[in-house]
């Protein structure tokens, strides 16, 4: 396997976490920003209350986005299955 091999599969790893990653990151930002801002009017200094709404926008995510992600896993480890016996040599 030559270096190259070992960079395109890094590089295509990385960026099939990150693409994974991001809508729960994206999700839990926005809702621990509603979050900040409704204990911010209301002067509510309850740091446990912005835990329930975070679990429930991952399962959110989850259920929404769970078959595409499921989709993108399977093609990325069928793509590199595929590229086995070209990496034995």
């Amino acid at each position: 396997m030559s270096p190259d091999n070992v960079l395109q599969i890094g590089q295509e790893t990385l960026r099939i976490a990150l693409l994974l990653s991001l809508p729960f990151l994206g999700f839990t930002l926005v809702v621990g920003l509603i979050i900040s801002i409704f204990q911010a009017v209301t002067q509510i200094q309850e740091p446990t209350l912005t835990f329930l709404p975070k679990v429930l926008a991952v399962f959110a995510v989850i259920l929404l986005l769970g078959p595409w992600m499921l989709h993108t896993l399977l093609d990325y480890t069928e793509g590199i299955f595929g590229q086995l016996s070209g990496f034995i040599r």
